[in-house]
């Protein structure tokens, strides 16, 4: 799966070089680093975040219930997934900002594509593996509701898969717009090839000014994403996190609920009203049309042999295609760089992958207890909430002259202080995904352990760790994914003329991708994926089959 994912890239950066770009880097390359225009930045960035938060969530929809339900496809989108997760931003930037630039020639609107794009390579993988988890450990009861009422394929999926990983796919969907945040510097401010491509928002002003050496207009832009981020909060985040409440799996009521001022007011007006009519003839509609789909009353029997035959099959061509595809790239490679070009990336890689193991084992210590106090508690949901966003959400480039400050100030190495900067990036995924799943352990397992004085490590033993247990898995791997990731922009550090450089996978892969070194480049994400995929499959994998064999709720 590592060979055909490699292969779709090595694909994309053939075409992508080979194409005539007229797109003249000059136009958009100066940045104006003045705070008057920072208003006007700011709206541009928050239009590219919501523009690949839709294209996540759709991709999510469709992705995660292909690779749920259809037992051939899940061989080959679920590690497809682990290879995407690991492939670094600056890698799909490699590809987008050729191939967009390429379609819409001397038109800004090439590289806006490609920023949203960027965007939605960082938001989408998360969701999808929180909503994969979710279609997989569905409680028995609701399939067996779907079942003996005999449900379409197409309101099985709006009135009860939907609905059972609606707390899960926001929760993950708000961790996934932070971490949209945190590539937007690499998105809006690009660097391939030698020539540099910018466009206005937020994040290319924050590049400039920390490029420029300029503290105070960091400053402005750190305030301004503050702003943003709490503003993007409260009037949209914390309303759909009250509104999915109404999809916990439980018998009682919970005491307390998580509340939203947005979200009362809007529950006061006529337009939620006004608007579910206008769109009740589409949602006929798509019902009707949905029935095509089939009825959802029992499973498709399928013969051994037939089964068998569809296997063979389906493997036969999956790996003749990748197989032709590899064979085409080891030539690229052997008559450009040679096959000893996989030797150095192999070696660097081992000590990425001990920065990713430190950061995952202290965040699960640290974050766990704390996302499952914040979880089980809506009165700290609602105040912890906007912190953990901003703190989620804060782009590391933006802190990177403190960085650079502190380490040369204390004479601490990168390659101990690129850890840190992982971990800003990556550490939030764990202390989400613990959040809902706290949230969504039914109020009756609590009430009945609080009834029968089941406290300390009991209660955590026999209620919140099999209870959370699914959704850590799922912020686990996304952390491991998203480490991997966090080290193209946390193992070269710069901030004027000071450059700090880690010794590590992720400073290599940074170098080939600002100098167009194709070869490195796909070397290094190569050995990077190989390196995501054993640790999910020897580790990260196991943990999901146990989590759906043994609790899911």
């Amino acid at each position: 799966m590592a060979a055909a994912v490699l292969v779709l890239l090595y694909i994309a950066l053939r075409v992508g070089h080979g194409v005539t770009v007229r797109f003249s880097p000059g136009q958009s390359s100066g940045v104006s680093t003045d705070p008057a225009r920072l208003p006007y930045d700011a709206v541009r960035s928050l239009l590219r975040m919501f523009a690949a938060l839709v294209l996540s969530v759709t991709f999510t929809f469709v992705y995660a219930y292909a690779a749920a339900k259809s037992r051939r496809l899940e061989r080959i989108l679920i590690p497809a997934l682990d290879i995407l997760q690991s492939v670094p931003v600056l890698a799909f930037l490699t590809v987008a900002v050729s191939g967009f630039v390429a379609l819409f020639p001397g038109s800004m609107l090439g590289l806006e594509c490609a920023a949203v794009f960027a965007i939605f390579t960082s938001q989408a993988w998360n969701m999808t593996f929180g909503f994969y988890a979710s279609l997989t450990s569905l409680p028995r009861e609701l399939d067996e509701l779907s079942r003996s009422f005999r449900f379409t394929r197409w309101m099985r999926f709006w009135k009860v898969e939907l609905p059972s990983g609606m707390i899960s796919l926001v929760w993950n969907g708000m961790m996934s717009f932070g971490g949209g945040w945190f590539f937007l510097v690499a998105s809006e401010a690009i660097s391939v090839n030698n020539q540099r491509y910018a466009l206005p928002g937020v994040g290319s002003y924050a590049g400039a000014a920390i490029a420029a050496g300029d503290l105070g207009k960091v400053g402005w832009a750190i305030g301004t994403m503050a702003v943003l981020v709490i503003g993007v909060n409260f009037l949209f985040w914390r309303p759909l996190t009250a509104w999915a409440e109404r999809f916990k799996n439980e018998q009682s009521e919970a005491a307390e609920v998580q509340r939203s001022l947005v979200l009362d007011l809007l529950r006061r007006t006529h337009w939620p009203a006004l608007l579910g009519r206008l769109l009740r003839p589409v949602g006929r509609a798509l019902s009707r049309a949905g029935r095509l789909l089939g009825v959802d009353d029992r499973p498709r029997a399928v013969g051994p042999v037939r089964r068998r035959t569809g296997d063979v099959l389906f493997a036969l061509v999956a790996g003749g295609l990748i197989l032709w595809g590899l064979a085409d790239l080891i030539g690229y490679l052997s008559g450009s760089a040679g096959l000893g070009v996989f030797g150095e990336p192999l070696l660097l890689g081992l000590v990425t992958l001990a920065r990713v193991v430190v950061l995952v084992a202290v965040a699960t210590v640290v974050w766990v207890p704390i996302g499952v106090r914040i979880g089980l508690s809506p009165r700290l949901t609602r105040i912890a909430q906007p912190a953990v966003q901003v703190l989620a959400s804060f782009p590391a480039n933006f802190l990177f002259p403190l960085v650079v400050w502190l380490l040369l100030r204390t004479g601490v190495s990168i390659n101990i202080g690129g850890i840190l900067l992982m971990a800003l990036g990556a550490q939030w995924y764990i202390l989400f995904n613990t959040i809902a799943g706290a949230m969504a352990i039914p109020s009756d397992l609590r009430e009945a352990m609080d009834n029968l004085g089941v406290r300390g490590w009991q209660r955590w033993r026999r209620l919140i760790l099999p209870g959370i247990f699914p959704a850590y898995v799922t912020g686990g791997i996304t952390a491991s994914g998203g480490a991997w990731n966090a080290s193209i922009v946390s193992e070269v550090v710069t901030f004027g003329a000071t450059t700090l450089t880690a010794t590590g996978l992720g400073a290599y892969i940074a170098r080939a991708t600002a100098s167009g070194d194709f070869p490195h480049l796909l070397a290094g994400v190569a050995v990077m994926s190989l390196y995501v995929v054993a640790l999910n499959r020897l580790l990260w994998r196991r943990l999901y089959r146990l989590a759906e064999r043994r609790y899911s709720l």
